[in-house]
């Protein structure tokens, strides 16, 4: 059994540069215990600290090894270009192998701060990922629904085909991570009882 952590990046108010120290603190105990890996969160409209995944990422990346790393995208709320940058660059400066977790994500307030609708984030998610995977892998890609995209490219790739963990709890969701995912990913939220059953289903 492979023992990794994924890091709280909420905090309730406090000082903004306590919270991060902590974040950094615990990224260090992390990799003292060696733990097998590391991951951030994400999540947007907090009315409290919350740490964004990519810039808190690349400072955890100083006090991380060359065990596993990487971050929770929720794929309907960003670009897909963008999502490919920056997982190209935060696998660029890992030295070991980039991970992505990804899920629909839920809330109307995070949607609504970003000008979306919960009802469309089934089909951005799978096209996102479509498209995150394919740029991570080199190619150009163009479309024009649900993203306006036009002969795209990133620079630099993962040195590694990127791996992709997809959280779920509904069984649409754990559908989609079965036919799309190279793992399925179990919320932090999950009593025991509801985890026995989302793995058997």
């Amino acid at each position: 059994m492979n023992i990794g952590v994924s890091l709280r990046t909420a905090f309730p108010p406090m000082d903004a540069r306590t919270g991060a120290r902590w974040l950094i603190e615990r990224a260090r105990a992390a990799r003292d215990a060696e733990l097998d890996s590391l991951f951030v969160g994400d999540h947007h409209n907090v009315p409290v600290p919350y740490y964004q995944n990519v810039p808190m990422l690349g400072r955890l990346l100083i006090e991380w090894s060359e065990r596993p790393v990487g971050a929770l995208f929720l794929l309907p709320l960003w670009h897909p270009v963008l999502v490919a940058e920056q997982i190209g660059t935060l696998a660029a400066i890992a030295d070991g192998r980039f991970i992505m977790q990804c899920a629909v994500g839920a809330g109307d307030e995070q949607f609504r701060a970003f000008g979306l609708s919960t009802k469309t984030r089934a089909s951005r998610f799978e096209a996102a990922l479509d498209v995150i995977r394919r740029l991570c892998a080199g190619e150009e890609v163009s479309m024009s629904e649900p993203f306006a995209i036009e002969r795209a490219r990133v620079a630099p790739v993962p040195p590694e085909p990127l791996e992709v963990w997809i959280g779920a709890a509904a069984p649409v969701a754990i559908d989609r991570a079965a036919r799309l995912g190279d793992a399925f990913l179990i919320g932090p939220e999950a009593p025991p009882a509801q985890v026995v059953e989302l793995v058997r289903v």
